[in-house]
């Protein structure tokens, strides 16, 4: 006789799982609406009240409609029949601008954890669930050194599957220059929107945050998501090693055990400049390790949304 207990991973929110075991879920629409779906859940539990409501607002049903929006989770709870109401017109424009640069591509340990680019995509396509569920118009940029895809922003649940068509196919090419692609929205967003930039920061700093200050000068909201890998923060415990640069093919060999703290201190540093730079131009960031759910990157989205009121 089989045992039917589900394993611990069936029994926890997709939204709180590691990512490696995420990714065995299914596909990205599928990963994508059980990581919303669980988030949701949690907020339903937690003090963001005013969120939930906002997301999908709850009312009594009545005689007469549609049982498709009826919500079973509510029912289940209180044993009343409650209807999803949506909001039919976009509340917000918001543009996701996703890194596909070749870095993105990498990850320090492939058989455990998911490349950079794997977590940014699910983690955008989540983020346009959400958007789009609120009511809010979602708009999708890929680019390196220059723009490989656009999506114009859209509302409405079916924009999902495009933006998931969209992201689906992206690969990890070419250098990372996020100037062009943040000029370009900047143009195209004629009044205010929400600007959410997924990407590894590999970047000529001072370039990217003039684009950055230049969206916020316009009037826009923007956030920052740094998705980066749990090897580049530490180096590897090993003798000699040889590191390659993906953007530009350049090598270097070093001895690592001379080279550990300095490189663990400029990291540091770096990091902590990039929110220094970033918070007091009115520019939200969050660093997203690509060991950890999804969860993270969609609170510091729920943060940011809740100051936009």
């Amino acid at each position: 006789m089989s045992d039917a207990r589900p394993t611990r991973a069936a029994r926890r929110r997709p939204d709180l799982m590691e990512p490696a075991e995420l990714a065995a879920l299914g596909g990205m629409e599928l990963v994508a609406r059980q990581v919303v779906e669980g988030f949701i859940m949690g907020l339903h539990r937690s003090p963001h009240r005013g969120f939930s409501a906002e997301f999908a607002e709850l009312r009594a049903y009545q005689p007469g409609d549609d049982l498709r929006y009826l919500d079973w989770r509510m029912w289940a709870r209180s044993d009343r029949y409650y209807v999803k109401q949506f909001e039919e017109e976009t509340n917000l424009r918001a543009y996701l601008l996703l890194d596909v640069s070749a870095s993105m591509g990498w990850s320090s340990r492939p058989d455990a954890l998911p490349t950079k680019l794997w977590y940014a995509k699910h983690l955008a396509a989540s983020l346009a669930l959400i958007l789009l569920r609120q009511g809010d118009g979602v708009g999708l940029v890929a680019f390196h050194d220059r723009v490989v895809e656009r999506l114009h922003p859209r509302g409405g649940r079916r924009h999902f599957n495009e933006v998931v068509r969209t992201l689906e196919p992206l690969q990890a090419a070419g250098e990372t220059a996020p100037r062009p692609a943040l000029r370009e929205i900047a143009s195209r967003l004629r009044r205010r929107g929400l600007v959410v930039l997924l990407s590894d920061l590999l970047v000529e700093p001072d370039e990217t945050r003039t684009a950055l200050r230049y969206l916020r000068h316009r009037g826009h909201e923007v956030l920052v998501l740094h998705v980066l890998d749990p090897g580049e923060r530490e180096l590897p415990a090993t003798g000699d090693a040889r590191f390659f640069d993906p953007e530009t093919g350049a090598e270097l060999d070093v001895r690592v055990a001379d080279m550990r703290a300095a490189y663990r201190q400029a990291v540091a540093g770096a990091l902590r400049e990039w929110e220094r730079s970033l918070r007091p131009q009115g520019i939200d960031y969050a660093l997203l390790d690509t060991s950890r759910p999804l969860s993270h990157g969609l609170r510091a989205y729920l943060r940011k949304r809740e100051r936009l009121g």
